[in-house]
């Protein structure tokens, strides 16, 4: 399908608007819309969070029948065409009269998926579908994966020293990175739906797990805290940790959710998800990621020690390493990166390709994706 110069135009800018739901749209994909009239933009609009407004309500409101009626919307996912916790946002356009909608990428929502195409369609609008449909989809990964396969898109976060360390032998590992780093992590934290980590993390650091950027830095009108995560096989989590005392849900995942320590935490606040497990001391990944997933989690971001996460990457549910490079030296008695056994030869690498390398202050932040072996798919 051929798009003109001035339809990239107004996508581009739709695409603009959809990051600005970046940090606040979770579970709802982060959308954005411009209507068009006459070559001018008159209105524009992304989706608000959860409940409330999507992105085509919010940029009709405020306009006349007469102001959409001949014009043009661009939108960058297929309006939803089912009444969910909003009314359906096909309907609103088709209501408001305009006369061509362009859609950056299909909705993948089995309750969506080409049904929202085909009411404007029957309405007689016209629609073109696929115009900037990869940077779209950069903004849904999450979304997207978890519709199709039930699983969300997971992204382990490292940081280690140019040698590859992450902590001295004596466990001591404060600070590998620098202010700048660390600050970075902050907005990885913001976008995802959850932050996960171990009980061994727990026990060793009592970490907060939450967002520490306020919602000026964000540009946000309030933070939203994502879902934190404990993968605890016994409630072993103290009831006095630190996350327990912070604003945000806590979720612990175990194998023994009708223990007396379960009830103590469920007391604490903490929300309880079982999990059958054939090992007393490990959880099964993949059925934590369904679980998740199930739960209307999009984004998973592990800050967990060199087993989790080895075995999160071993196991083939990472979609990306997010990996920060500090410019000093560790030695060979310090802590290497992962712990993952039995590659034992060159052909039992996990190969990674990379996709961004950038200079954060005065460390480097590498961004890969594994190469799956189908395997692990």
């Amino acid at each position: 399908m051929r798009f003109s110069e001035q339809d990239a135009r107004f996508m581009a800018r739709a695409i603009q608007l959809a990051k600005k739901g970046l940090y606040t749209t979770h579970p709802n994909p982060r959308v954005g819309c411009v209507i068009v009239k006459d070559n001018d933009i008159i209105s524009e609009g992304f989706t608000s969070p959860v409940g409330q407004a999507h992105a085509e309500v919010n940029a009709l409101r405020g306009l006349s029948l007469e102001q959409t009626t001949g014009a043009t919307a661009y939108v960058t996912l297929e309006p939803c065409s089912h009444t969910g916790r909003t009314p359906p946002c096909s309907q609103a356009l088709i209501t408001s009269c305009v006369a061509r909608v362009v859609v950056a990428t299909q909705d993948p929502n089995p309750q969506v998926s080409g049904s929202g195409l085909k009411q404007l369609e029957e309405a007689g609008i016209e629609v073109s579908v696929g115009l900037m449909e990869e940077q779209s989809k950069a903004l849904l990964n999450g979304f997207i994966k978890r519709m199709e396969t039930g699983l969300p898109w997971v992204s382990v976060k490292l940081a280690m020293s140019l040698d590859g360390r992450t902590a001295m032998a004596s466990g001591e590992s404060k600070w590998i990175t620098g202010p700048d780093a660390r600050r970075d992590v902050q907005f990885l934290r913001a976008k995802s739906s959850a932050v996960l980590t171990g009980l061994g993390t727990v026990l060793a650091d009592d970490p907060s797990m939450n967002v520490r950027l306020n919602h000026v830095e964000l540009d946000v009108p309030e933070v939203r805290q994502p879902v934190r995560v404990i993968l605890d096989p016994q409630c072993d989590t103290p009831p006095e940790s630190k996350l327990f005392s912070l604003d945000g849900d806590v979720w612990i995942v175990t194998s023994q959710s009708d223990s007396s320590k379960a009830q103590v935490l469920s007391a604490k606040g903490a929300e309880i998800i079982q999990v059958d497990s054939e090992h007393a001391e490990r959880l099964p990944l993949l059925e934590v990621c369904r679980e998740l997933a199930k739960r209307e989690i999009n984004e998973v971001h592990v800050e967990a020690g060199a087993t989790l996460c080895g075995a999160f990457i071993q196991e083939g549910l990472v979609d990306e390493l997010v990996i920060y490079m500090a410019a000093h030296l560790m030695g060979s008695e310090a802590r290497g990166l992962l712990n993952m056994p039995g590659l034992d030869k060159m052909s039992d690498r996990t190969e990674l390709q990379i996709k961004d390398i950038r200079a954060i202050g005065d460390d480097w932040r590498i961004i890969a994706l594994p190469k799956l072996k189908p395997s692990a798919l």
